[in-house]
């Protein structure tokens, strides 16, 4: 009898053991459930504003320029530091009000933990979330909060100078470099916290912190945020646009004449006539970077100097309404000032970085060798009112495409163009470097063309910091009819690739712990 009572007594806590296992792990089960989805739902009102931030977004925040003091024509960030906005997303029957001091409502206790104004200091604006579709409910986040950011919110030295600043905007630099010889374009002191961002240097953008609260129906809190920079491709200032209607970024570089009457290298802007004040309308006709280069290059478009028409960067704007008779082949080596060619555009390495951040907010990704009809195929929504990014990894070849196409190409491989194919905005050939034509017609480029050589043929990143040799040129023959050629046309560059965003990169991610 006892040795059964003391044999129950053990299954009796074995049982007992296992009951209470299986309520833990049920327990953490749903605790994993809860913030799980909380987590996920705070990312989606992340991707939410950082998608919004854009200007091709058709729900932009300021598609009807309602905040203008936030974002510029262009879609590029101009926010203070005081400057504020919100995107709710209240559930059935809830109130959501950041600012408020009421639990019930959501408020943002983060915000006076990084800025020490609060709220209560700012210029609060809030707009609705479009999550909802259709009638039924989206992600379960309460809020979003877009502002700029300093170092004491992030609690990190930027600069390095052992102070958290926290009146200082900061800035984002795209070229991924702080030049030795001017103040680093990442940090921008203004006169105060409700003073606008100063304007930046080079091609500094200003970053933006995104930051989520997350509150699932279930109970779970999370609270996500992003630092975001928009991304804008373009080896130069904000202002002005490629150096070049055709610019042969590299040592070594090889451009073969086209040997085709009227074929055009064409220099003068029509975007810029008369040209904004302190802004030249026209161009280098050819652009290259290393003065090594100059030589071949002349003895090539010596003989077409009339189809080639330019103006030196390093001269001063022509007069409005004039037109240069005279071509020009314009030395862009880096050193000269208001070279608009940085360092981040010179090396192998530098170079093919902001290309990945291209690739990343590409509309459109192709795997070569392609054609035409592939982007025809990939790319059907593409018009002059609706510029894409087209991206073709490996070789694409454009006979017999006779169609027009808007926005930025990048071509990794070889491009085989042919004139009878249109292209409005930017084509950059980097990777392979190489754009040949071996056809005839009356298509061209209005925009500008950048070839650089980056990897080697077994599709390597080259060593060291200098680029290979870039080609531009024919295999064959031009043919013997014109073709339209490349004109540099300022408009159509900007629609491809700057100054308006392509897209906005995620900086940095980072949970903020809350309050217990």
């Amino acid at each position: 009898m006892l040795i059964a009572i003391f044999a129950l007594l053990l299954i009796s806590v074995v049982g007992i053991a296992l009951v209470i296992s299986s309520g833990t792990d049920s327990s953490l089960a749903g605790n994993y459930r809860t913030a799980t989805s909380a987590y996920y739902a705070g990312m989606a009102g992340l991707e939410e504003a950082r998608g919004r931030l854009l200007w091709k977004n058709p729900d932009y925040i300021n598609i009807t320029n309602g905040f203008p003091n936030l974002m510029s024509s262009s879609g590029v960030p101009t926010w203070s530091l005081t400057q504020v906005l919100y995107i709710t997303n209240p559930g059935v029957g809830e109130t959501v009000n950041p600012t408020s001091a009421n639990p019930a409502d959501y408020p943002d206790t983060e915000y006076a933990q990084e800025f020490p104004w609060g709220l209560g200091g700012s210029a609060v604006q809030q707009i609705p979330s479009v999550s909802k579709v259709a009638g039924l409910p989206g992600p379960s986040y309460k809020w979003v909060r877009i502002n700029a950011v300093t170092e004491q919110a992030l609690k990190i030295d930027i600069n390095g100078d052992g102070v958290l600043e926290g009146t200082s905007v900061l800035f984002y630099d795209p070229a991924h470099l702080n030049r030795s010889n001017q103040p680093a374009p990442s940090l921008v002191v203004p006169t105060g916290p409700s003073s606008p961002p100063v304007p930046p240097t080079f091609t500094s953008v200003e970053a933006l912190e995104v930051t989520a609260l997350a509150v699932a129906p279930n109970g779970g809190h999370r609270l996500l945020q992003y630092v975001v920079a928009p991304l804008i491709i373009s080896p130069d200032t904000l202002d002005q646009n490629f150096p070049a209607a055709l610019t042969l970024d590299g040592n070594g570089v090889i451009f073969q004449s086209p040997g085709a009457p009227g074929y055009q290298l064409y220099g003068v802007n029509p975007c810029n006539s008369p040209p904004p004040p302190g802004l030249p309308n026209a161009v280098a006709s050819i652009g290259y970077t290393n003065t090594a280069d100059y030589a071949a290059i002349f003895a090539q478009a010596n003989p077409d100097k009339p189809n080639y028409p330019g103006a030196p960067l390093n001269a001063p704007p022509p007069p409005p309404g004039y037109t240069p008779t005279t071509p020009s082949l314009s030395n862009l080596n880096p050193n000269i000032a208001n070279s608009l060619i940085r360092q981040s555009w010179l090396q192998p390495a530098t170079l093919d970085a902001v290309m990945q951040d291209l690739v990343a907010s590409a509309d459109v990704i192709i795997t070569g060798p392609a054609t035409g009809a592939s982007i025809s195929a990939q790319a059907p929504m593409m018009s002059p009112a609706n510029p894409m990014t087209i991206v073709v990894n490996g070789d694409l070849n454009l006979y017999g495409w006779r169609q027009s196409g808007y926005g930025l190409l990048l071509v990794t491989g070889t491009l085989n163009y042919d004139p009878d194919a249109t292209w409005n905005g930017t084509v950059l050939v980097v990777g392979q470097g190489v754009f040949s034509s071996s056809q005839n017609g009356s298509g061209g480029i209005n925009g500008a063309v950048l070839v650089a050589k980056t990897r080697n043929t077994a599709g390597d990143l080259l060593p060291g910091t200098a680029l290979g040799s870039a080609f531009f040129g024919s295999k064959t023959s031009y043919g013997s009819h014109p073709g339209f050629g490349i004109n540099y046309n300022s408009c159509w560059v900007n629609s491809a690739n700057g100054p308006v965003p392509l897209n906005y990169e995620v900086l940095s991610f980072r949970e903020v712990p809350l309050p217990n």
